[in-house]
């Protein structure tokens, strides 16, 4: 698991995101080329403004640096809205061609004053179990 918290210069627009991330084997066939996780992201408003998630923007990057890039509205088809002190947790997946890789984006957030912010997402790793020591 890792904090991916955004230090914004106010306390008005702070995000926390933590991801817990599943090798998914029975969806997996490394021998085509194909690893399948699964991720689970909270997001925490810990600002003094609501937030509501309006996009994500996701790289998604191989052992081979081959590069993905998703863009699009909400998260899971929701567009959660936070008062200060409330999480939303989804579950989505993603597909890679080597058993390692990594993903980091962001949020493109709107507060409740009509301030646009994006809440970054750090980067994480993608690992089928064993692979990395």
């Amino acid at each position: 698991m890792s904090d991916s918290s955004i230090d914004q210069s106010s306390d008005k627009y702070k995000i926390s995101i933590d991801v817990t991330v599943q090798y998914i084997e029975a969806q997996s066939a490394p021998d085509d080329e194909r690893y399948v996780f699964s991720y689970t992201i909270n997001i925490l408003n810990k600002g003094t403004e609501t937030a509501q998630l309006i996009s994500r923007h996701w790289i998604i990057t191989d052992a081979d640096g081959k590069t993905q890039e998703v863009k699009g509205p909400g998260v899971v088809g929701e567009h959660p809205y936070l008062k200060p002190g409330e999480d939303f947790t989804y579950t989505s997946g993603t597909i890679i061609q080597t058993p390692v890789g990594s993903m980091q984006g962001s949020y493109q957030m709107k507060a409740g004053d009509g301030q646009m912010f994006d809440a970054e997402i750090h980067p994480f790793t993608l690992a089928k179990p064993g692979f990395l020591h």
